[in-house]
This record gives C-alpha cells, sequence and structure tokens, in this order.
C-alpha cells in the first residue's frame, strides 16, 4: 500500500510541476524521483509494474480533474451560523475572545482584527487559527470521551463509530471541507472502520497512505494546496520521525513532567522538519519560535476548545454554569497574551 500510494501522489504531483511549475508542490520532483528509483531498483518486477501504473494513474488524475476541477467548496452552513451565535451569546471575557473562539471553531475570521492576526502570525501560530487537522482531532478526542461510558460492547463501538464518523462528516462538510480538514476526517472513518471490521486500530502508515490515495483519487487538483501539502507531511513527520525522538527521552519514571514537556516538543520538532521546505516555498517565511509557540498554545487551545464545547453544548441545554464560561474566556486571553508576548521578541 505504501508504494502505490506514494506512486499515485508523485505521479499527480509530477503532472502539477510539469503544467504549472510556480503552483506546484516542492516535494513533487522528490516524490517523482524516489518514485522512478524505487521502480527501478526493485527486485519485484511486479510491485515495480504497479508502481509505475499508479504514477501513470496519478498523472491522468491531475489533467482529469485539470479539464473538470473537483468542487471542494461546500459553502456556509446553518450549524456553523448557529455555533457563530451561540459564542457571542455566551458573553466571554476579553475583547477578541468571541472572535479568536468562532475562528477555533467554524474557521472564519473575518471578525478577527489585524493586530490579533498578525500576533498569530509573527508568533508562528497561524496553524491554530485556520481549521485544520489539530482542530477535528480535539473533537475528537473530546466526542470519543463523552462516548466512553458507554463501555466496549460491540454494539457500543458500532455506534459510537457511526456518530463520531457521522458528527465528524459533517463538521468538515458544514466548515468549508478544507484539504487538512479532510484529511483529518479520513484518518477518523479509516480507523473507526478497521477497528470495527478487524478489530484493531490500522498502522498509522497504512492509514495515512488510504487517506492520501482517497483524497487524491476524488480531487487530484488538490496537490497543489499548501494546507494539503503541509497536513500531509505534517503527519508523515509525527509518523516517522517523532516515534523515535520521542523515545530518546525515557524520564526518570513516575510523573515525569520533563517527559510530557519532551514528548510536545519532539511532536513539533517532527512537524516543522518536515513541513519547513514546503512552508518556505509557499510564504517564504519560518517561525523562529516555532518550539516555544507550540509548547505553549497547542495545550491551550485543546482545553480552550474543550471548555468551549462543553460551555456550548451545556448552554444550549440552560444548564451551562458561569464558571465555565469564564474559564473559557481567560484561556482564550491566556493564549492571545502568551502569543503576543512571543511575536514581540
Amino acid at each position: 500500500m505504501v508504494p502505490l500510494s506514494f506512486s499515485l501522489a508523485a505521479g499527480t504531483a509530477f503532472a502539477a510541476a510539469v503544467s504549472r511549475p510556480f503552483e506546484s508542490a516542492l516535494a513533487g520532483s522528490i516524490l517523482a524521483a524516489a518514485t522512478l528509483v524505487f521502480c527501478a531498483a526493485s527486485p519485484r518486477r511486479d510491485r515495480a509494474a504497479m508502481c509505475t501504473l499508479f504514477f501513470c494513474l496519478g498523472m491522468l488524475g491531475w489533467c482529469r480533474d485539470a479539464l473538470a476541477p473537483s468542487q471542494w467548496d461546500i459553502g456556509a452552513s446553518a450549524a456553523m451560523d448557529s455555533i457563530e451565535k451561540r459564542i457571542y451569546a455566551l458573553g466571554l471575557a476579553g475583547e477578541h475572545s468571541p472572535d479568536i473562539l468562532k475562528a477555533l471553531l467554524t474557521g472564519r475570521r473575518d471578525s478577527l482584527d489585524r493586530g490579533t492576526t498578525e500576533a498569530f502570525r509573527r508568533s508562528g501560530a497561524s496553524h491554530i487559527l485556520a481549521l485544520s487537522g489539530l482542530h477535528l482531532g480535539i473533537i475528537y478526542g473530546c466526542m470519543r470521551k463523552l462516548l466512553s461510558p458507554a463501555g466496549n460492547s460491540r454494539a457500543a463501538r458500532i455506534a459510537g463509530a457511526c456518530i463520531i464518523t457521522a458528527l465528524c462528516g459533517l463538521y468538515t462538510a458544514g466548515t468549508g471541507a478544507a484539504p487538512s480538514t479532510v484529511r483529518a476526517f479520513l484518518f477518523i472513518a479509516v480507523n473507526e472502520c478497521s477497528h470495527l471490521l478487524c478489530g484493531r486500530i490500522r498502522r498509522p502508515i497504512g492509514t495515512f497512505c488510504l487517506a492520501l490515495t482517497i483524497q487524491l483519487a476524488v480531487s487530484p487538483g488538490i496537490i497543489s494546496s499548501a494546507g494539503f501539502q503541509l497536513s500531509y507531511l505534517a503527519m508523515l513527520g509525527i509518523i516517522v520521525l517523532n516515534p523515535p525522538l520521542s523515545a530518546w527521552y525515557r524520564g526518570f519514571g513516575g510523573a515525569d513532567p520533563l517527559r510530557y514537556i519532551w514528548k510536545c516538543a519532539s511532536l513539533s520538532i517532527s512537524c516543522q522538519l518536515f513541513t519547513a521546505p514546503v512552508a518556505w516555498w509557499h510564504f517564504r517565511s519560518l517561525p523562529a519560535y516555532f518550539l516555544i509557540t507550540n509548547l505553549t498554545a497547542l495545550p491551550l487551545t485543546s482545553m480552550i476548545m474543550a471548555t468551549a464545547l462543553a460551555s456550548l453544548a451545556l448552554d444550549a441545554a440552560g444548564l451551562c454554569p458561569r464558571a465555565l464560561v469564564t474559564l473559557c474566556g481567560t484561556l482564550i486571553q491566556t493564549l492571545e497574551f502568551c502569543l503576543e508576548t512571543i511575536a514581540s521578541l
């Protein structure tokens, strides 16, 4: 599965590079060369032939998409409009807190003032404002926690998988189906289905390749999207580099805070190393303090989204305690203060 998936991606990227060199992925030529070398060096002719076939299918797919582009823009959702109204009705503390929370949950950044956006950009936290796989991953984790009391029976697992996949799919469509959000949804759907069918979670690289293949098969032209490239490269870094990097510091046993910090740092470093070339290619900039930013912003973002989702759900039921809303607003203000401080360094 791995060589076939990468061959498809290489063929798609190669066709994009030939047709639109200034908009193509930097990884296109690297993927193409790696695939051709693999095919030439493979001792198994059948595997080399299949890789060549998928490489050609990738090129044909991109040509087909260039003639009749796939439409991924789902448009505004009534559900997102409702969430936006409820966010402003919560009465969060902080001048910019409702606008930041709206961007985190719905991906709508039209209300953010220039100073806030600039603070996120200069600190290297723009990816937090842009709705991505990170946000859907946090929502997925919250739903998993909420459904855990249902037990581990087969009926509970089937019901949980159906609920999670359906809600994540609706959220992905409602927020506009951005490439990185679609990638996260495919990861979730593949894992949930394989867990039900096989009784186990797929290997990360298998999930990665299957999601990549599905997304490129449906919309090959998306290979030129910066969000698509950065999302998959970040995940590739997490899958390939993070495990050995994270294991480098084993800690002293027990509740070692340094072990937790190193795990967060290794995750950030893995993503940054794999995405840096493409980020520079598209934006001509690299965040100098990405490690400090991620160690600070990612835990805060997770807590903000968890408390915000709980606040919105309880508020809809008329049971939301004011302390929870206050906590959410305080966390958003803390995030804003931290990023402004980092941006000023």
